[in-house]
């Protein structure tokens, strides 16, 4: 069964684990340190807090196992983003999908939001497959810079209330 609940303090090593690995592949392409992972959490915990509300993190639970992170973005009034990542060893058994669906409720019933967009890496489909069976749509591409200022084409997808 998996489950979202907020960060906890004391889930630092935890994150460290899902940001390495093939996990980061496609992200920043770096480890995440314990001290980042700290930082992360100490963010995520001061952004839930704000009024009104722009950012909502959740830890991705399988049983009592910490194996991802997904977040909702508010971007505009209206408009969210989706984000999530998985540790690797996790990978393929639905839970993102699961989770992404908790989240797409939240972000049109607590939050308010009319339309969410999330992107993936191109080289990464197994994302595109979680937000397809989520609903969302493919709309396009959107370039992202990497650490050497080249352009990469990121998949995007969008969902609005009335595709739901």
């Amino acid at each position: 069964m998996v489950t979202l609940r907020p960060l906890a303090v004391d889930d630092a090593p935890a994150l460290t684990r899902i940001y390495s690995g093939a996990s980061i592949r496609h992200t920043t392409g770096k480890p995440l340190t314990l001290d980042q992972a700290h930082e992360k959490i100490r963010t995520g915990l001061a952004r839930a807090a704000e009024t009104p509300r722009a950012q909502w993190s959740w830890g991705i639970l399988h049983e009592d196992d910490l194996i991802g992170l997904i977040s909702l973005r508010r971007r505009t009034q209206v408009m969210g983003t989706l984000s999530y990542i998985l540790r690797e060893d996790t990978w393929g058994h639905g839970y993102a999908t699961h989770a992404a669906n908790q989240v797409v409720s939240a972000a049109f019933t607590t939050a308010g939001l009319t339309r969410l967009e999330a992107m993936h890496h191109p080289d990464n489909p197994a994302s595109g497959r979680v937000l397809i069976k989520a609903g969302f749509t493919r709309v396009g591409t959107s370039d992202r810079h990497d650490d050497d200022g080249v352009a990469i084409p990121y998949e995007l997808y969008a969902l609005e209330t009335d595709g739901i």
